[in-house]
């Protein structure tokens, strides 16, 4: 018979299940939405799903024991506040107001039980849940991206930023998971 850990894996454990359980949650609002998204709903998913990734990799800044995890938090803070940066001037000239919707809501509030699960964690423990949230949650992003956000951008030059940024996500994604295999 197997042992039930009882340490901090078992908390680590927990978080994974959690995370995974919230973005299977996540991907169902995304599906919901995509038959009805617009340029304005799009706007405001990006603006969420940034402003998320940027508070989460300061809290990593602050409490990360590990460089890289902490140097990690820093790229997303920086590297998601230039898309947010880069988005927001483009809605500003389109005359689009970001229009909050179920998707956007829903990554706010999982950001928000993130840091919040985050908060409760420290040294290795917290490394690996924010690395491991950071992976699952690039995963998201671009399945959004591919499958909602993407084609359902009206506007050319909205989808183009899309289509641009997509690259980076990539990238996050496949930083973040050698640091989780560094990390386990």
């Amino acid at each position: 018979m197997k042992k039930v850990s009882k340490g901090p894996l078992s908390i680590v454990s927990l978080v994974v299940l959690l995370v995974g359980a919230m973005s299977f949650f996540s991907t169902s609002v995304f599906a919901e939405e995509s038959a009805k998204i617009n340029d304005a709903q799009i706007a405001s998913i990006v603006v969420t799903a940034n402003q998320v990734d940027i508070d989460a990799g300061k809290v990593a800044v602050a409490n990360a024991v590990s460089r890289s995890v902490s140097e990690f938090g820093t790229l997303m803070a920086n590297d998601h506040m230039g898309v947010n940066q880069a988005a927001i001037e483009l809605v500003t000239r389109l005359g689009v107001t970001p229009e909050d919707n179920a998707t956007s809501q829903s990554l706010a509030a999982g950001g928000q039980e993130n840091l919040d699960r985050l908060g409760k964690l420290e040294g290795h423990e917290f490394d690996l849940a924010y690395m491991q949230h950071e992976v699952q949650y690039h995963q998201q992003v671009l399945n959004a991206l591919d499958d909602v956000l993407i084609p359902g951008a009206e506007n050319a030059e909205l989808k183009a930023l899309l289509i641009k940024v997509r690259p980076a996500f990539v990238a996050h994604l496949d930083r973040a998971q050698q640091i989780v295999d560094e990390l386990e």
